[in-house]
């Protein structure tokens, strides 16, 4: 079973972080959320105040398959700010595993010079962060062992094609279809 970690820091947008537990949940993937605050509990970017599985320091994510960063502010900045995540996001990247992030969070991608010639997106305004990366304004981007959404609306394919990445994507169609995205996608 593929194993994920979840970054969050106060003002993490809520959309970005919980959709992809709950998909990649769904999908039988283990998804943990991680606070970088000193407590368990994270206020997100409009309010809402969860309580994360995991506190991050004193723990070890070398064993994840796939480390994520939502974005939303002040939570990008903040996961930015914190060393311990730049580390691990560094050396899952070294390390030729998957790094994911969406909406401002790739700017921490971009400071880390990790998407330096490669494809990347970001909620727009923020590509001037993607230092050395070609902004391609798409929904998601894969390149290689990086993947990037663009925002709150692209959550959903976003952690899609995450969770088929990790699985199958057999396992990730079902898990669309459960949820009614295939009939929503049909409907457009």
């Amino acid at each position: 079973m593929a194993k994920v970690y979840m970054f969050l820091a106060n003002g993490s947008e809520e959309i970005e972080s919980l959709i992809p537990v709950d998909i990649f949940r769904r999908g039988g993937v283990e998804i943990k959320t991680v606070s970088i605050n000193d407590s368990e509990f994270v206020e997100m970017a409009h309010g809402v105040t969860i309580k994360a599985d995991l506190k991050f320091e004193g723990n070890d994510f070398s064993d994840a398959d796939l480390l994520m960063l939502p974005g939303g502010l002040p939570g990008a900045t903040n996961l930015n700010d914190h060393e311990g995540v730049r580390k691990a996001i560094l050396n899952q990247y070294e390390s030729g595993k998957l790094v994911a992030a969406i909406c401002a969070a790739p700017l921490v991608f971009g400071s880390l010079g990790i998407v330096k010639g490669k494809r990347a997106t970001c909620y727009p305004g923020f590509e001037k962060y993607l230092e050395g990366a070609e902004y391609t304004h798409e929904l998601y981007t894969v390149d290689g062992n990086v993947v990037t959404g663009e925002g709150p609306a692209a959550t959903l394919p976003y952690a899609y094609a995450l969770l088929a990445m990790l699985t199958d994507e057999k396992t990730a169609h079902n898990v669309a279809e459960g949820m009614m995205y295939l009939h929503l996608m049909d409907k457009k």
